[in-house]
């Protein structure tokens, strides 16, 4: 097997790393609320009713911003049903997933699920642009940031919240290109709305960043295009725009599942282009960041009859993936493309927390545990903060019929504060290892502190309630730091974190 070789340069970098690139997402979806962050009852419950052992899991997976309520379900959302003594609040049907929603979870006890994971959580507000327009988006600004002396401040503070929560972050709407998105509109439509709502939410305040709602998809017919429109409308007014994708592997082709990062990548440059593009014409000194608000692997041809074959129950059991090690090695490489784009890319959601194609899961009564996705993306947000070095990789490559020819390795390289530098990488190559060679210039660095790696003899080795430690990181021996050159093998079909000191 060829070696594949790249070089760190502490002149060479691509940009710094957002904390918020490590961001996740909670829905009223399935059973990402009830009966995953929210089970009053469970033996491990606080007194609110959120369940200990889920807040432990997310502390250690180190998630930053967290996006709510939705994603599908906010184009159907009324704020003021989520507020307010929990008994009287409405139970309403949730057209986007056919299920019924009893509001027990609301505005609240999301922010208090986010003080209790840590200081490092921040909230990621969306308001409904589907069903509702800029009157409704205006109070949920005002109810949750003023501090005080108007109708909706003090409603808040009757409700036991004196203190603002100071939600800095909101999200225009969710998917408003897509046909299924309950209220879609065209771009024209949803760009003057967009433009309506930012321009009346700075005027509460100025320093609200505001992210507009992108393609769903690089596949969508409209994708660029909408774009374009959208930022023609909102340029000066809005601060991110978002992206959206999920990848799965279809027909038993997973060489193309495994590079699936190369159709991630080009989905961040195009939309990236697009911007530029606007921006330009607009004759305008301002950059216009990406906030990839949602992103996993998702089995995606399976949810549509699951979810057709609902009745409006509460908190059905939805979208529960079960990841092996190779969805696991695929996550990671999409993990190291968000990275790869840090100059741009300042926000992003692993799509979603708990349950719900989640790195966490749980059973109702029962234990939670971690999926193999936990792992890359824990280390990652633990190991993933400082400045990225731009990597260029040569090396083998490969065929896939989706995405072309792909390099074997997938990898890069973050700089930490305190000059320790972190290289991820995947090798994409199912059968053999792949030797690794790294030259070091201008780096005060000597030993390897860590070389980790998520791999196993069986790709579809999982963890699940009987076995919730089956699939675990294990340390590799061998991997040496000499003479400015970084020496290791890349285990086949595997996710590595390689720390340097």
């Amino acid at each position: 097997m060829h070696t594949a070789r790249f070089t760190l340069d502490p002149a060479f970098t691509v940009g710094e790393v957002d904390p918020r690139l490590f961001g996740s997402f909670v829905e009223h979806l399935g059973r990402c609320v009830y009966t995953g962050i929210h089970e009053p009852g469970h033996p491990a419950a606080d007194e609110a009713g959120l369940r200990t052992d889920v807040l432990a899991l997310v502390r250690e997976l180190g998630v930053t911003a967290i996006r709510y309520p939705g994603g599908n379900f906010v184009s159907g959302y009324k704020w003021e049903d989520s507020v307010g003594p929990v008994d009287e609040r409405p139970r309403r049907l949730d057209l986007a997933w056919r299920s019924t929603e009893t509001n027990r979870f609301g505005l609240s006890e999301y922010i208090a699920f986010l003080k209790k994971i840590g200081p490092q959580a921040e909230p990621m507000m969306a308001v409904n642009l589907g069903t509702r327009g800029v009157a409704e988006a205006l109070e949920l600004q005002e109810y949750a940031n003023h501090p005080a002396g108007t109708e909706l401040s003090d409603r808040r503070i009757a409700h036991g919240d004196k203190d603002p929560f100071g939600i800095r972050l909101w999200c225009l709407g969710n998917e408003m290109d897509g046909p299924w998105q309950t209220g879609h509109k065209t771009a024209q439509e949803y760009g003057r709305l967009a433009a309506e709502t930012a321009r009346a939410m700075r005027q509460i305040d100025p320093g609200v960043q505001l992210v507009a709602c992108g393609s769903s998809g690089q596949g969508m017919e409209t994708f660029a295009e909408w774009e374009a429109t959208v930022l023609a409308e909102t340029y000066d007014l809005v601060d991110h725009i978002s992206l959206h994708a999920y990848y799965e592997e279809h027909d038993g082709d997973r060489d193309s599942f495994l590079a699936s990062a190369v159709g991630m990548e080009s989905f961040i440059e195009n939309v990236v282009a697009t911007c530029d593009h606007v921006g330009a014409r607009l004759k305008s000194q301002k950059k216009i960041n990406l906030s990839f608000d949602e992103w996993n692997v998702w089995y995606m041809s399976r949810t549509e009859a699951e979810v057709s074959a609902l009745d409006w129950p509460e908190a059905p059991r939805l979208l529960e993936d079960v990841y092996s090690v190779t969805d696991a090695v695929v996550f990671g490489s999409l993990l190291i493309a968000l990275l790869r784009h840090a100059d741009r890319v300042t926000v992003a959601c692993l799509a979603q927390l708990v349950n719900v194609i989640a790195p966490i899961m749980t059973e109702p009564g029962g234990p939670a545990w971690r999926q193999t996705t936990f792992f890359p993306f824990a280390a990652a947000s633990r190991y993933g903060r400082g400045e990225v070095l731009d990597v260029r990789v040569s090396g083998p490559t490969y065929d896939t019929k989706r995405h072309g020819t792909a390099d074997l390795l997938h990898a890069t390289a973050v700089r930490a504060k305190d000059g320790t530098v972190t290289v991820f990488a995947v090798n994409r190559g199912q059968s053999e290892a792949l030797p690794l060679e790294v030259a070091l210039n201008g780096l005060d660095l000597t030993s390897v502190v860590e070389h980790s790696a998520l791999a196993d003899a069986d790709p579809e080795a999982r963890n699940t309630r009987t076995e919730p430690e089956r699939v675990t990181p294990h340390p590799v021996t061998g991997t040496v730091l000499a003479e400015g050159t970084l020496t290791a093998t890349l285990e086949p079909l595997s996710w590595n974190v390689i720390r340097l000191a």
